[in-house]
């Protein structure tokens, strides 16, 4: 099964119910692997996030739209 989204137009619940019919698919159809794997998956970016932009935040790095500086 392909993790691309199908083409045509579909509601934002068919969207989730194909994703989540996708994961369960790719986990053999064992819904705590499923789960577990969403969780660590979600961990992950959350670490991400953490680590990476954090990071700059916290050293007053600014670019783009986001900068205050006056020039």
């Amino acid at each position: 099964m392909s993790a691309l989204p199908e083409p045509g137009p579909r509601s934002e619940c068919e969207r989730l119910d194909a994703a989540a019919d996708a994961a369960i698919a790719a986990c053999g159809g064992d819904l705590r692997s499923t789960i577990r794997s969403l969780i660590l998956a979600n961990e992950f970016l959350e670490y991400e996030l953490e680590t990476k932009v954090s990071a700059g935040y916290m050293r007053g790095v600014k670019h783009g739209r986001f900068s205050t500086h006056n020039g």
